[in-house]
């Protein structure tokens, strides 16, 4: 769905690509729950030279989910952080953290609103945002109309476009999916092997919004469970200059890596060994959050 907000000469401000950002935020219980892939993933940020600190007082180690999306330099909006896949078992509450008291320590300011989206379904140009279909799920409240104007005002964005959520993956994100290479160009994961109306669906999504798309490889189905996330490479983190992939030793790796070298060429390409993380339904984008930010320690 497209909007141009260029009515009474006012023109969309752009909102910051993980392209732009240069400093990353991961939880402080990362180091605590999975602490052999810390120490490989903390050399290769060094290695990267990317700077980096630690979110205090966090329950889970998906950080991109809780916190909220940067818009420009000094805006950030702060959805609500309560998906039904968390809520729906009591088990999971204690594992909800509190964004407000995260936020107010590292010194953000935010933009609050009471609809509920996690920032992994958040996918994001300077223009255009790519999330899937689960966000009206999780806004019953809202009519479709009114929820679609509220995040067009909220992201500052003329395009948004919702694809079908993947059948499997209980979180309904996108960064998983699909993601941004330009303003005209994404990548897609290779979904022939999932159902046909999935793929199908999804395919006919991509098209109609009218993005030139690269496809790579992906091979979850050898996994034991769906709720793992090995073999999904387009869960990437991509920072300034930076582009880190996961690896998990399967045959995929070498081409999954060399396409992404080739789309990314000139940046600073690194991987990372992320079964570890993905046997627990998350890899790279989900366990980081980067900002754009005019300090050298963060905020």
């Amino acid at each position: 769905m497209d909007r141009q907000n260029k009515q009474n000469g006012q023109i969309s401000l752009s909102m910051i690509t993980d392209s732009q950002t240069n400093f990353l935020y991961l939880a402080d219980t990362l180091p605590t729950k999975y602490p052999d892939f810390y120490k490989r993933f903390e050399k290769v940020l060094t290695d990267c030279n990317i700077n980096f600190a630690l979110l205090p007082n966090t329950k889970d180690v998906w950080a991109v989910d809780y916190m909220p999306i940067q818009t420009e330099l000094n805006k950030f909006v702060r959805f609500l952080y309560l998906p039904s896949y968390l809520t729906k078992y009591k088990k999971y509450a204690n594992t909800i953290s509190d964004v407000d008291t995260i936020c107010n320590y590292i010194g953000i300011e935010t933009i609050k609103t009471d609809i509920i989206i996690d920032g992994g379904n958040v996918t994001r140009w300077t223009n255009k945002v790519i999330m899937t279909d689960r966000v009206f799920k999780d806004n019953p409240n809202y009519e479709r109309k009114q929820l679609i104007k509220e995040l067009y005002e909220l992201l500052k964005v003329d395009k948004l476009y919702f694809v079908p959520e993947q059948p499997g993956d209980f979180t309904g994100h996108s960064d998983g999916m699909v993601r941004f290479v330009d303003e005209h160009t994404v990548i897609i994961n290779d979904y022939k092997q999932e159902k046909e109306e999935f793929y199908r669906a999804f395919e006919i999504a991509i098209h109609n919004s009218g993005l030139e798309y690269i496809t790579i490889p992906y091979n979850v189905y050898d996994n034991k469970s769906n709720d793992h996330a090995n073999g999904d490479y387009i869960n990437y983190l991509q920072m300034e200059n930076t582009v880190i992939i996961p690896t998990f030793d399967i045959k995929e790796d070498d081409l999954a890596v060399r396409q992404l070298e080739t789309i990314f060429a000139g940046q600073n390409i690194q991987t990372i060994e992320s079964n570890e993380i993905a046997y627990d339904g998350g890899i790279l984008n989900c366990i980081t959050w980067n900002i754009k930010t005019d300090k050298q320690n963060g905020r």
